[in-house]
């Protein structure tokens, strides 16, 4: 009885270990002696996803994963056509073409068939870039660098790998030339303001002369119907004293005396030095 059950855990270890599945969005390839195994044909063998069978402790399978990978890795420094700095971040979609290349190029391991990649993609964009000028990159050509780009990274099937696509997500410059830039349009902005404000200034200025030149015509043109109204007014009353002094004289020369009393005499500080029998004080010595 123990032998029968001795010989089913053997026949099953054997069954598990001489079977292996490979997991849908997964491609395998079988070493054999630490070769990939190859067909009749000396062409690598690559297992779709379902149930296979194998050599038991002959053969071992590597699972590689064949869905599309992102390469989205930090941001690097790129020199454009004019010698001028970028700080460009991009990511790349890729998956493994030939599963035999990619295993022979990286064991395997992703992070290395990334570091691998990304160092082409690195080449292949710096070729891109410098042959352009920041404003060729920024604007109507930055989807002709990445169609460049991807086209120079289908040639490179030495890692066995397809790059699906490559984008730009952003595009800055420097800190450093940032800085520089962000300066110099303040100081364009501050000439720019300067001259709004001197033509502001101009202008007001010129407001100002029309507005005084108005002001001064107007002022003068009061002033000359003041003088003219005023001339008027002292011929009138030139006239009317003349024709009461026609008429009374001996009372208009007595009335102008008075007021020529009152206006002389208005102020307690006036002093007249004059002869008390003067022709002034004719009125004030006659008795009669």
């Amino acid at each position: 009885m123990n032998k029968i059950l001795i010989l089913v855990v053997l026949c099953i270890v054997v069954l598990s270990s001489s079977t292996f599945v490979i997991n849908e969005g997964n491609r395998g390839i079988v070493m054999r002696f630490s070769k990939i195994k190859r067909g009749a044909d000396k062409i690598p063998l690559i297992y779709k996803p379902g149930l296979y069978f194998k050599i038991p402790f002959i053969d071992t399978v590597r699972s590689l994963d064949a869905r599309i990978q992102t390469l989205d890795d930090k941001a690097d420094r790129f020199v454009t056509s004019e010698k001028k700095d970028l700080i460009i971040d991009s990511y790349v979609k890729w998956k493994i073409d030939n599963f035999a290349s990619y295993y022979l190029a990286t064991g395997g391991n992703i992070l290395q068939a990334e570091a691998l990649l990304k160092r082409k993609i690195n080449n292949g964009l710096r070729s891109e870039i410098g042959s352009n000028t920041i404003q060729d990159i920024v604007s109507g050509k930055r989807g002709l660098v990445m169609e460049q780009a991807l086209k120079r990274m289908a040639r490179s099937s030495e890692l066995g790998i397809k790059v699906v696509d490559v984008r730009i997500k952003k595009i800055n410059l420097p800190d450093e030339v940032s800085t520089s830039i962000y300066k110099r349009m303040r100081a364009e902005r501050t000439a720019v303001a300067k001259e709004h404000r001197s033509q502001g200034r101009e202008k007001s200025e010129i407001i100002r002369a029309q507005i005084d030149r108005k002001v001064s015509v107007m002022l003068a043109t009061a002033n000359k119907a003041a003088i003219q109204a005023r001339g008027q007014g002292d011929a009138q009353a030139s006239r009317i004293y003349a024709n009461a002094y026609g008429k009374a004289p001996k009372f208009y020369s007595f009335l102008r005396s008075m007021r020529a009393y009152e206006a002389s005499f208005s102020n307690k500080s006036d002093v007249l030095v004059l002869s008390p029998h003067s022709e002034f004080f004719k009125y004030l010595n006659n008795k009669n």
